[in-house]
């Protein structure tokens, strides 16, 4: 990974990775010294927006990479899902911002996301915390007026949130520029890597200021691909760990049904959208075709469901979030589009009715719920063909999950009656020896074969004169 030197504030339980790392020379300030957020010394309007928004105290990420940021150090940042990243990259891009005023500078920082999902939640909330100042944001994703998108650039705006597929589009014609960047944030890294975006954010990066800071954010170090990424993108930077994919949630209580077929799942989905106390729900399915195929049955049941997938356009897709935001649906039914990405509150369950196909995505899906301390519950479905495929995820996540039962909808599949070391179960079939009989071959020759099917002529009877 070449000789890159790293310099590493904290790292606890974090996996063993082959690069060089140097000692910090600066003492972190400790938890307790920096119990609300005033203790940043950050600029009046933002602390003004963090109080008039209820933002009392900082989260652990948040105590560990502002500080940080604020030096205009380097980072690469990896924290759970839902542990407020959001906020630990705007407060310290945005004080730098405004304490150092260039209106005229162009695009100052910009801050690149997996999903527009996302793009739009950070935008949000970057408005929010740009209330009353007179620096402007912006938002470009596909789906939206093209044209609209350029004029940002011409109009000076100071931040922009965007997708990579869009910003790459601007490069080619040369309407994004980015010489006086100061900023570049990558917001779940790894999920962009799974996306296919290595190669979009690397040739973004390589048009940007070279002088910038840029900031890495990613839920996992684990992922192959993170810290080839940080190597291209970040020249010296300091690395912030404070968890691992393999953490314990102690906050989401993680639990599995079994069930017989697809017939019973749907049965037990209905029952328990029916039966369980949510204000929000999430319902992941691993394809399209099977989400779709989920909606009908629910709201036949009296269930306020709709569906989301990536097959849907812009305005579609925004016009489902705004019905589940609202409260209009409670059940959202969703591919892994919605795993990463939606920060939406209330989500107090979430229900895999198919075993996703890794552990990765398994806690990217559960991380809905169960945020910012909140406590939430997950439930997967499983059928026999999935018994080893979520064997596998415990085995991944060192984790058992609850096994729970279903009286009222009870099936015939228990689980496998035995299991191997490793929580799988013992192949089915079984081998039946089979007694072969011995067969005495019969040597033929080939002047028999000829002479099959023909009447032999009679032998001539010979009398003694």
């Amino acid at each position: 990974m070449g000789n890159t030197a790293y310099n590493v504030r904290i790292i606890p339980n974090l996996p063993s990775l082959n690069y060089t790392m140097t000692e910090t020379t600066s003492t972190p300030a400790t938890v307790a010294e920096l119990s609300d957020f005033s203790s940043f010394n950050l600029h009046s309007a933002l602390q003004e927006a963090l109080t008039k928004n209820g933002f009392e105290k900082p989260t652990p990420v948040q105590q560990r990479t502002i500080p940080a940021s604020l030096t205009r150090q380097n980072l690469l940042v990896s924290a759970k899902t839902g542990s407020g990243k959001t906020l630990a990259f705007l407060l310290p891009t945005l004080h730098n911002l405004l304490i150092n005023p260039n209106y005229y500078a162009g695009t100052r920082a910009l801050v690149l996301v997996p999903t527009r999902e996302l793009a739009q939640q950070i935008f949000l909330q970057c408005q929010q915390l740009l209330d009353g100042t007179a620096l402007n944001v912006g938002l470009i994703t596909g789906g939206e007026d093209f044209k609209k998108q350029q004029n940002m650039f011409r109009k000076n705006t100071a931040v922009i949130i965007a997708t990579p597929g869009r910003i790459l589009e601007l490069l080619t014609l040369d309407t994004a520029p980015f010489e006086n960047l100061e900023t570049l944030i990558l917001d779940e890294a790894d999920r962009m890597l799974d996306m296919g975006f290595s190669e979009d954010v690397l040739t973004i990066a390589k048009n940007c200021n070279e002088n910038r800071q840029t900031l890495l954010f990613s839920a996992t170090l684990t992922h192959a691909g993170v810290l080839k990424m940080a190597d291209k993108v970040l020249k010296k930077y300091e690395l912030i760990a404070l968890n691992t994919l393999r953490d314990e949630l102690p906050h989401i209580q993680q639990q599995i049904v079994l069930a017989d077929d697809n017939a019973h799942k749907q049965q037990l989905l209905a029952w328990l959208l029916k039966n369980e106390t949510f204000e929000k729900a999430l319902v992941f399915s691993n394809s399209r075709l099977q989400a779709t195929a989920l909606c009908d049955p629910l709201r036949a049941a009296g269930v306020r469901a709709t569906v989301l997938h990536g097959d849907m356009d812009q305005k579609e897709r925004q016009r489902v979030m705004k019905l589940f935001r609202d409260g209009v649906v409670n059940v959202l039914v969703a591919t892994d589009l919605a795993a990463r990405g939606l920060d939406i509150k209330g989500i107090q369950i979430v229900i895999n009715f198919e075993v996703p196909r890794n552990g990765i995505n398994y806690i990217h899906r559960i991380g809905r719920t169960g945020r910012s301390d909140e406590t939430g519950v997950t439930i997967t479905l499983v059928k026999h063909t999935e018994w080893n495929l979520m064997a596998g995820i415990e085995r991944f996540l060192r984790q058992s999950f609850i096994r729970r039962n279903i009286k009222e909808l009870a099936g015939k599949f228990q689980g496998p009656k035995k299991l191997k070391a490793s929580g799988k179960s013992v192949g089915g079939k079984k081998k039946i020896e089979e007694k072969k009989e011995k067969v005495e071959k019969v040597k033929v020759r080939d002047r028999d074969k000829k002479n099959v099917g023909k009447r032999r002529a009679p032998t001539p009877k010979v009398t003694a004169e």
